[in-house]
This record gives structure tokens, C-alpha cells and sequence, in this order.
């Protein structure tokens, strides 16, 4: 496995993100998700993505049984935190206020069965508390030997800055794919002025552009039938976009979730995309994209098939697509 440089953190290409393991997507087969984090471990990847409201804590859990017996050098965790859900998990907002986030850290310790965590990162910006707060705190639990490095969610480069001018920040995690391609322009020119990474989820849209989604996919308990791109005349927009993508990447020899990882892997040596794989299947389709390389022509026709004005729907509904600090940052 080939290394990136997230801010001052070397860790391996492609990260294992474990959000779908814990009811996002429906339900799931615990040993399966378990077998896959550990083979994931034995192909070389490091990273390990949840939050610690993945599954109200479920998904910490799982992760700290998958990891028992390893190394603690063998891997190296990064939580997001402060979303708040109630008893029947539906949103009702966050909290990034100072002590929250040692509370917030408290119990992703104890979950997780560690002494630190790598990398700790708001999930979102919390509105009613300014981020120089809580990267302050972040940075009280890294004198503390709790935190290694600071990263930050799903916000826009005003926010970038503020953040780094109180602490070095490892990475920004952002959604980032063929479909999601935000971040580019004056947030990612920041992020690399400031010599801050990013970390890539959806980098297939959520399964969107993996090459195995259909009209009947999903099922009870999966977001994604609430996701705008998801929907309905967007569905099937979207769908013949994966099928131009499939056009390409059958030229290229590879399938169509290699061909989009493979494309966002490309976007430098600072930006690590999360893999979602929740079975050892779909992990090893996914890996092998790490030795894929495209050069400028190939990664000019899969921008083709798949242009960023076609793409219908937006990636969250509109409640949660304006949460987003990210989605107020002007894009050149």
C-alpha cells in the first residue's frame, strides 16, 4: 500500500470509511463488517473513519471488536463527533461547544478501547459556537496525549482559516467524487495554501457510481431513498451518467467503482479517499483502484462522462444541504 501526507500525517493511499456498517444503508451482516475491517487492516490500509454517532455508538463498537488483538501502531483512527440524535435517530443538531468535546471524547475512548485518537474532527461547524472554540479544545486534548492531530468536516475556507490560526490542521474531510466536486476551487486552494489534506468520502456517491446500483436498490433503513440524487427523474439521470462512466471505464479495462476511485485517488498525493466498503467483496473490487493510474486523457473522459452540470439532485436534502459551511464557500 502506497502512503499520502495528510497535514503532518502519513497514512496509507485509500481509508476504510465504516459508516455503512452501522444502519446508514440498511441492515448489515456484523461478522461480514467485522471481516472486512480486518482484511482491510491486512491489505495495508491504515485509516479507519467513523463517528461516534454512527449508529448512536454502535459503530465505534463494532470497530473496537474488529480491532481487538491489533496493534494499536497498525492502525490509526479518525472520529468525527458532535451530532446529536434522539432516541429513534433522527437529527435534532450538534455540539461543538468546549466541553462537549472533551465529553464527546470521553466516550469515544472508552468505545473505541484506546488510549488517543488520531485524528478528531467536528462533523460538522456548529453555528452557535465559533470554530476557534472548539479547535481550542481539540488542542487541549492534544496537549493531553487524547488527540494526535485536528482535522476538520465539511466546512468552507473562511472556517479553514480561522481553524488554522488557532491550531495546525491535519485534514479537511469533505465529500469529493466525479458526481461532488465542491470542494475544488478556493476551498482546496486553501486547504493546500495552508498545507492542510483532505479526506474523500462518497467518493462513489454514496454507492451511486459504484456500478451495481439499480432502480431497486435500497431498502428499509437506507438514507439514500431520502437522497435527492436518489429520486426519482434523478435517479435516472443520474443512472445513465454511471452508464457513460461504465462506457469508459470498460476502455480502460477496469470496473466502474476503480475507474471513480481511481479518479479522485488521482487529485494529488494530499487527498486520501475513504473506501465504504461494508463487505470483503465490494473492499476488494474497491482496492483495486490503488494501482490504477490514468493520465490527463483518461481522466479528461471520465470527467466527460460523468460532467458536474448533469449531475441531478443535490447529495443531501435540503435541510442538511444547509448545514453545510462547505456550501457557502465560493467555488471558481
Amino acid at each position: 500500500m502506497r502512503t499520502k501526507t495528510l497535514g503532518t500525517l502519513n497514512t496509507s493511499a485509500v481509508g476504510l470509511g465504516c459508516m455503512g456498517m452501522s444502519g446508514a444503508y440498511g441492515e448489515s451482516d456484523r461478522d461480514e463488517n467485522i471481516a472486512t475491517v480486518r482484511a482491510a487492516l491486512d491489505a495495508g490500509i491504515a485509516l479507519l473513519d467513523t463517528g461516534d454517532f454512527y449508529g448512536m455508538g454502535h459503530n465505534e463498537l463494532l470497530i473496537a471488536e474488529a480491532l481487538r488483538s491489533t496493534p494499536r501502531d497498525a492502525y490509526q483512527l479518525s472520529v468525527k463527533f458532535g451530532g446529536r440524535l434522539d432516541p429513534a435517530g433522527a437529527w435534532v443538531g450538534y455540539d461543538a461547544s468546549p466541553a462537549a468535546v472533551k465529553s464527546a471524547a470521553a466516550y469515544s475512548l472508552q468505545r473505541l478501547g484506546t488510549d488517543h485518537i488520531d485524528v478528531y474532527r467536528p462533523a460538522r461547524l456548529d453555528p452557535a459556537v465559533p470554530i476557534e472554540d472548539t479547535v481550542g479544545a481539540i488542542g487541549e486534548l492534544v496537549d493531553a496525549g487524547y488527540v494526535r492531530h485536528i482535522g476538520l468536516s465539511e466546512v468552507g475556507s473562511e472556517t479553514i482559516r480561522r481553524a488554522a490560526a488557532v491550531r495546525p490542521i491535519s485534514d479537511l474531510q469533505i465529500e469529493y467524487s466525479l458526481m461532488s466536486r465542491g470542494v475544488e476551487g478556493d476551498i482546496l486552494d486553501t486547504c493546500r495554501e495552508l498545507g492542510i489534506g483532505v479526506t474523500a468520502y462518497g467518493v462513489l456517491s454514496r454507492g451511486l457510481i459504484g456500478g451495481h446500483w439499480t432502480r431497486t436498490s435500497g431498502g428499509p433503513g437506507d438514507f439514500r431513498t431520502m437522497s435527492p440524487r436518489f429520486a426519482d427523474a434523478n435517479l435516472d439521470r443520474n443512472l445513465a451518467l454511471v452508464e457513460a462512466l461504465r462506457g469508459v471505464a470498460d476502455e480502460l479495462g477496469v470496473s466502474v467503482a476503480q475507474a471513480a476511485i481511481a479518479w479522485v485517488a488521482a487529485r494529488g498525493d494530499d487527498v486520501v479517499p475513504l473506501i465504504g466498503a461494508r463487505t470483503r467483496n465490494r473492499l476488494t473490487e474497491a482496492l483495486g483502484a490503488v494501482d490504477v493510474t490514468l493520465t490527463e486523457d483518461q481522466l479528461a473522459q471520465l470527467e466527460s462522462a460523468v460532467p458536474a452540470a448533469e449531475v441531478a439532485g443535490d447529495r443531501y436534502p435540503a435541510e442538511h444541504m444547509a448545514a453545510l459551511d462547505s456550501e457557502r464557500s465560493p467555488v471558481s
